[in-house]
């Protein structure tokens, strides 16, 4: 059984201890195969450990000018301990971790393909206020020479496309770097990438209101609180779930603001998966493509 997750790294250039962090679509379509490596979140970690070699993965560039999906790619191996928890000079050094004792794990990703449009989240927020019939005036203002769509908008997405994006953890979880995407919403944001029709749109403000929850710039609260002894309790009661039960029933609510336009950061996305650091971003990756090490 194939499984569907979306994974996010940071596309632009960012310094912790000495290294630059970014890992963009064209870092992981140059190395073609990458360690997920530097994840400090127990909740992310336990998705990865439930990944299989196969299933597939939406690669997000996140804390970004236009956070959204930029490429498909796919589990190449699956978990095993991270051994970047144990080097003092890595970004993510963790030193209550213990190469014996394995806190931190990752996979390997493999890069399937670039998508010709990228997905911007402010989309995928803005679809899932809509009904079928809105879609028609989600149009490309300037159409871009490889969109294929028409003057009927996104109509393409079906009533089956349009309900799964509503179901995606990205648009109300976001702070959470690695997620489930159930395989409807996979195929729509494929479909979407693919396809494009939105180019120069402008999308609307949210309703007065719909940012309640939006804080200003400073520490974020962390997304898990757990310890290892509360992460293996979880794996044990989640062992013998279904894959569904266990979809995102780990997560706290993001704080993460709304985003209003195609360009506006992600402005929470810091610091979702490291508790130790501020500044950490919402993907712990140094990957060995564009490491500085």
């Amino acid at each position: 059984m194939v499984n569907y997750w979306l994974m996010k790294a940071e596309p632009d250039t960012r310094i912790v201890m000495g290294k630059d962090v970014k890992f963009s679509v064209d870092d992981f379509e140059k190395i073609n195969i990458t360690p997920w490596e530097g994840v400090r979140n127990h909740v992310a970690k336990l998705k990865m450990k439930y990944m299989k070699i196969g299933d597939k993965v939406l690669f997000y560039h996140s804390n970004c000018k236009v956070p959204g999906v930029a490429a498909i790619a796919e589990v190449h191996r699956e978990a095993y301990p991270d051994h970047s928890a144990w080097d003092p000079t890595h970004p993510y050094f963790d030193k209550k971790t213990k190469e014996e004792k394995p806190t931190w794990y990752m996979v390997d990703l493999k890069f399937s393909r670039r998508l010709p449009h990228l997905v911007p989240l402010v989309l995928l927020k803005h679809i899932a206020t809509c009904s079928h019939s809105d879609l028609s005036q989600i149009r490309a203002s300037s159409p871009s020479p490889d969109s294929s769509s028409s003057a009927e908008g996104l109509s393409y997405l079906t009533e089956e496309d349009l309900a799964s994006i509503k179901t995606m953890q990205v648009l109300d979880r976001s702070r959470l770097s690695v997620q489930d995407v159930t395989e409807p919403a996979f195929n729509a944001v494929i479909k979407l990438g693919d396809t494009g029709g939105w180019e120069g749109f402008r999308f609307p403000k949210p309703p007065k209101g719909q940012n309640a929850g939006k804080r200003k710039k400073g520490k974020e609260p962390e997304e898990d609180g757990g310890d290892d002894d509360e992460d293996k309790e979880m794996v044990e009661s989640q062992a013998s779930s279904s894959r569904k039960k266990r979809k995102g029933r780990q997560e706290k609510p993001s704080m993460e603001p709304e985003s209003t336009s195609v360009g506006e950061e992600e402005g929470s996305s810091k610091a979702v998966d490291n508790p130790k650091e501020e500044s950490a971003p919402s993907k712990r990756l140094t990957r060995s493509s564009s490491r500085r090490m």
